[in-house]
């Protein structure tokens, strides 16, 4: 069989890999949710407090906590609770491999 155009990844995921991959693509598929992971990850310091995310959207504070526990269980973020605030900082080696897995090789053609 002869492949009609170059491959656009180097290698395949491997098995070890797939299932925490694709829990952490499940939490980003809500729009919420990415929503709040684009927040975490360019909050000045590396890090933002659940006060200055809940603001930012039209929904309750408890379904901010909900998304953010979601986003938590996929290994995205860490959570750390300051007297009765929780901060918020990404994971950065999931956020490493996620890159890592979206990353296309821009000379390959369609």
């Amino acid at each position: 069989m002869v492949a009609c155009c170059p491959p656009m990844a180097t290698s395949r995921i491997p098995a070890e890999s797939a299932v925490p991959l694709s829990q952490a693509f499940k939490a980003l598929g809500d729009p919420i949710r990415l929503q709040l992971m684009s927040m975490i990850a360019s909050a000045e310091g590396g890090e933002i407090c659940v006060c200055d995310l809940t603001p930012a959207f039209e929904i309750s504070g408890p379904t901010i906590s909900h998304h953010l526990k979601v986003l938590r269980e996929a290994g995205l973020v860490d959570a750390e609770r300051r007297a009765s605030w929780v901060y918020y900082r990404p994971r950065p080696e999931m956020m490493r491999r996620l890159a890592t897995l979206l990353a296309i090789d821009e000379t390959v053609s369609p």
